[in-house]
């Protein structure tokens, strides 16, 4: 049978492939531009004949019936990396139909097929290309280690998706049902940083160096710093996440990957998200290399980048260096994601010249809470080991934590907070016998 008829024989609508899952299923679905939302429109028709069904996800887009209506208890369980809006309200709101899975992006997978096989998988893909295979397009984190694993496979085709390269191509016979599915694919607009965010863009940007290889997130944070780079030169990506702004200072000549040490010549990433432009640059692109959640950010493939700096965000920091970057309080507002993967890999860098930079505004709540505090809040999780912070960006500074004593991190963290907190937090460090 030739690829044409595999693939004809194995389409089936979503109504059909949902019914699929069974009670006690592990059904593990594809993330941010990836998500399969025709399917997951449809689990929640399906309640009526099973139980006790999780759904794991990560940065799930949408407010899905199967963890948003009371009547799903019992029935669906979301069990999130990495929480969203449609979680946290979900969480807020009491009904007992999220949860959270404590991980780091480049284990996520393999931790969770660890402790179960997963047994069906939802994603996205291309259509077929002549020769019988598709693409997995913007994401590859976990997405094609779980096809691997799972005992049954189903993927959304939808024909908006980019024919993106590296590690993405999937033969027909390897998929078990393929949904057709036209829809815009998911975008994410960049955000227009603020006065704060470019004071702290432009204190990353004096710490990057030309040459070095930089991984960036999304927000305005990022985006601001992104912007600050552009009188830098060539700088090269190695990166979770692929954003509009690192197409942006690729055309602008500030990228250009030729002076990598690691797989020069090439953007390396694991998932995309942005723009349509942004889908549109990366269809069928050489530049740029998708490969695995599991190498891209596994920390010792981070570390052989020659001087890699690696930037996340946080809600906030200790004196001791402590990160939180996911949770207020008990209270789990996002996840880990990649923030510990890279930034232990940037410290721990081969040629010694990495950096890892976490930033963030100096207050919270309208300048009423300070994000530098002597001690996290009871219940907090902690993101980033003190023992791999190395800079703390805030608009007022850089704090540099990396090989020194308490004492000296209490010195500079305090030097970086609001001056509306200075001196509560100088007494409060000396009621601690910090300084």
């Amino acid at each position: 049978m030739n690829h044409r008829d595999i693939y004809a024989r194995k389409r089936v609508p979503a109504e059909e492939a949902v019914t699929h899952i069974r009670s006690d299923n592990d059904v593990i679905v594809a993330m941010c531009a990836s998500e399969p939302q025709g399917c997951m429109s449809q689990f929640h028709t399906v309640a009526d004949r099973v139980e006790n069904v999780r759904v794991f996800s990560c940065l799930t887009l949408k407010p899905y019936d199967f963890y948003m209506r009371p009547e799903m208890k019992g029935h669906f369980e979301l069990a999130s990396w990495f929480h969203a809006p449609g979680s946290r309200e979900s969480l807020k709101k009491g009904l007992g139909l999220v949860t959270y899975v404590p991980n780091m992006l480049h284990r996520a997978a393999s931790d969770r097929m660890h402790a179960h096989v997963p047994d069906i998988f939802f994603g996205t893909c291309t259509p077929p290309d002549k020769n019988g295979f598709v693409s997995l397009s913007l994401g590859l984190t976990y997405e094609k280690d779980v096809i691997e694993r799972a005992k049954t496979v189903v993927l959304e085709v939808n024909p908006r998706l980019p024919r993106t390269l590296g590690d993405t191509q999937i033969h027909v016979s390897q998929v078990d049902y393929f949904v057709e599915h036209d829809q815009e694919v998911p975008e994410l607009p960049a955000p227009n940083p603020s006065a704060t965010d470019h004071a702290i863009g432009a204190y990353i940007a004096d710490l990057v160096e030309d040459g070095s290889t930089i991984q960036l997130g999304i927000g305005g944070i990022p985006n601001a710093a992104a912007l600050a780079l552009k009188d830098k030169k060539d700088l090269g990506v190695h990166t979770e996440m692929f954003v509009d702004s690192m197409m942006e200072l690729y055309e602008q000549g500030v990228i250009t990957n030729l002076k990598k040490g690691f797989c020069p010549g090439k953007f390396v990433t694991t998932f995309a998200m942005g723009s349509r432009k942004l889908y549109d640059w990366l269809d069928d692109n050489v530049a740029v290399d998708f490969q695995r959640g599991r190498w891209v950010n596994d920390p010792a493939v981070v570390a052989r980048n020659s001087r890699m700096v690696s930037v996340n965000t946080c809600i906030s920091v200790d004196f001791t260096g402590q990160v939180a970057s996911e949770s207020i309080g008990v209270n789990q507002y996002s996840g880990t994601g990649g923030q510990s993967d890279t930034a232990q890999g940037a410290v721990a860098g081969t040629d010694g010249l990495g950096k890892s930079i976490i930033a963030c505004y100096s207050t919270a709540k309208g300048g009423t809470l300070s994000t530098i505090v002597p001690t996290l809040p009871e219940g907090s999780a902690v993101t980033l080991h003190r023992s791999y912070v190395d800079h703390v960006v805030t608009e007022h500074g850089v704090a540099r934590l990396r090989g020194r004593t308490v004492r000296e991190r209490t010195h500079e963290l305090i030097n970086v907070a609001h001056p509306d907190f200075r001196a509560a937090l100088t007494e409060q460090a000396r009621k601690l016998g910090y300084i």
